[in-house]
């Protein structure tokens, strides 16, 4: 019943949105979302946060007194129909800035948005749209998918195996870490950053299986986790969003694939407890903001919007997209404050703006923001957590740069 309730309000989300009244006194801001394709598993809650930020913002004095004016569109997960709406965001609703959405679309308007002088805030961290030269319009609020990916297996590395007594003998005896990728071969989001992983694995001297390629929207995926068993690896990365992140843990677990779990952000969240039950147990992931309900600053106002603006949507099945949506929201805010101060609030001026941020953040556990001319990385610090007893718990935070700056300032970057 829960579900039913949320996908209602999904679909009430996927009619085009637009908040606000027409003003002179108002900022326009455009927001594209999959409420109804393969990633609306975390995009319908992510769209929730975003409506409900958007009317924070301007509950609390909007940008310097001027209101924000929110066109959110569902496109689907659909490349050409993303290119379509970003036309109409240009051409009739003429916004200021983007929210955006999925990795393929985002790449493949990257080339447009900086012609065209349009900022373009997105959920997808690909490495590449963080390399300022290539994507000057472009930013994104959490740390970049191939950062995230290298932090995961570095804290499993670290505190998994150099400690945990299951590998002392494997160790003694020389043995090195063995892993295996599960994701959708053909989806950007997915394989964005494999390569990453593959260097940093043979960085940290691991064995590397056969990838298995996992549909977004997979249920059964026992061929895939038998085709992973024969490596007999100890760990098993997985790339793709919640749903069907779930359903391999289950299948991994039925089948006796005896691996490690980590797992990119998109497929980590209270769902997956939810999904895959006891098998989630363990299973170490990343998150770039806390999760919904933690205690950290200006929670209590995601809760009370929550509850004030979407009441038929039940608290506990409200998830950490929810605060993803807030903080990308609470992001483009701060930049359009400064560069409305700074005297006109453009395109140029908004990407101005955004690389003025300095160990910026809004709360909501997301990190420190830092950003440059040159590198939109929006920081190093990756905090890896741990599901024990249904929960999230802190495992570490992994410091790439901190740790290995040389590589952090080279290798690295962009990919």
């Amino acid at each position: 019943m829960k579900r039913l309730v949320l996908w209602m309000m999904a679909l009430i989300l996927a009619l085009p949105f637009v908040a606000g009244t027409g003003s002179a006194q108002e900022i326009k801001l455009g927001s594209l979302n999959d409420l109804t394709g393969p990633t609306s598993d975390v995009g319908k809650d992510i769209a929730l946060g975003i409506r409900e930020a958007v009317q924070y913002v301007n509950d609390t004095g909007g940008i310097n007194g001027k209101r924000i004016r929110l066109y959110l569109y569902d496109y689907g997960y659909r490349v050409p129909e993303a290119i379509t709406t970003y036309k109409r965001f240009k051409n009739f609703d003429r916004v200021v800035g983007v929210l955006g959405w999925g990795t393929g679309d985002t790449e493949a308007l990257s080339p447009t948005v900086g012609k065209d002088q349009i900022p373009y805030l997105s959920h997808s961290f690909a490495a590449a749209l963080t390399d300022a030269k290539r994507a000057p319009y472009n930013f994104v609020y959490g740390t970049d998918y191939s950062s995230n990916a290298r932090a995961a297996m570095t804290a499993w590395f670290d505190e998994v195996w150099m400690k945990d007594p299951r590998f002392r003998e494997a160790r003694s005896k020389g043995e090195k870490p063995r892993i295996v990728m599960f994701y959708a071969f053909p989806v950007p989001y997915a394989s964005a950053p494999i390569r990453a992983l593959k260097n940093h694995a043979a960085f940290l001297g691991f064995e590397i299986g056969p990838d298995q390629d996992v549909s977004l929207t997979a249920l059964d995926t026992k061929s895939q986790v038998l085709g992973a068993k024969a490596f007999k690896p100890h760990l098993a990365w997985h790339g793709n969003t919640t749903m069907s992140v779930a359903a391999t843990i289950k299948d991994a677990h039925a089948l006796g694939l005896g691996a490690d779990h980590i797992v990119n952000n998109w497929g980590y969240d209270e769902n997956l407890v939810r999904l895959a039950g006891p098998a989630a147990e363990g299973v170490m992931g990343i998150a770039v903001t806390a999760f919904y309900g933690d205690k950290v600053p200006l929670m209590d106002k995601v809760l009370e919007y929550g509850k004030r603006m979407n009441p038929g949507v039940p608290q506990e099945a409200r998830m950490i997209r929810t605060v993803q949506g807030w903080s990308q929201v609470l992001m483009m805010a701060e930049g359009m404050r400064r560069a409305d101060k700074a005297g006109k609030l453009t395109g140029p001026s908004l990407k101005e703006a955004f690389e003025t941020f300095r160990e910026w953040t809004p709360g909501l556990g997301l990190q420190p923001v830092t950003l440059n001319v040159s590198d939109h990385r929006p920081g190093s610090v990756i905090p890896i957590y741990r599901i024990k007893g249904g929960k999230f718990e802190l495992v570490k935070r992994v410091d790439l740069k901190a740790k290995w700056a040389k590589e952090w300032y080279g290798e690295w970057f962009g990919y």
